[in-house]
């Protein structure tokens, strides 16, 4: 009688952990760290690209030189700054992380406003292709961060809803993910001058 009154109550245990989000939550967690570490591969293809496209200009446009070093600098003071997936939810980690990205952003864009400068540069083979290169791959950040965001959003609810927030504070302790925020200079409107 008492080994099958153990089994029943093995059964229930098992068929309410089922239901409890241990799981999911932790495959969730992994989504997250997933999502974190295609950004981080899309960021290090642009790091990569930059030398590149830098050396190009630099053959063009010699006297530019104090951009060419905002963008080597920029690339530089960006690679620096690393977050692990433990610093997911360190909002200020976080923070300066997208600063050091936000700042190699600028510095490429007023690289970009060099080249304008330039139309033997722009016609150039090399250039054209390293610029769609870089292009492509500032979609491709800006893909990672909106499915990084996605991941985010549906790990933190899961986190939180019932039972899994039950499941959660007892068993897992598993802390809230940080969003990827824009950086306070993208919220202004651009000034175009022609």
């Amino acid at each position: 009688m008492k080994h099958t009154a153990r089994l029943i109550m093995l059964v229930f245990s098992l068929t309410l952990l089922s239901g409890c989000g241990y799981n999911s939550m932790q495959m969730q967690e992994e989504a997250v760290f997933k999502a974190w570490a295609d950004i981080e591969a899309t960021l290090q293809r642009r790091g990569d690209l930059i030398p590149n496209l830098v050396e190009t200009v630099k053959g063009y446009a010699s006297h530019e030189k104090e951009t060419l070093e905002a963008v080597i600098n920029a690339r530089s003071k960006a690679s620096s700054v690393q977050i692990t997936p433990e610093d997911l939810g360190d909002a200020a980690k976080m923070s300066q992380f997208q600063a050091a990205q936000g700042g190699l952003t600028s510095a490429l864009s007023r690289l970009m406003v060099v080249v304008e400068r330039y139309p033997d540069l722009k016609a150039n083979q090399n250039f054209l292709d390293l610029q769609n290169q870089l292009e492509g791959t500032e979609n491709r950040i800006n893909v990672a961060r909106q499915r990084y965001n996605e991941a985010v959003r549906v790990f933190n609810g899961a986190i939180r809803r019932f039972p899994n927030s039950l499941t959660n504070n007892f068993l897992l302790h598993l802390d809230k993910k940080e969003y990827f925020k824009a950086d306070e200079a993208a919220k202004e409107v651009p000034k175009v001058k022609f």
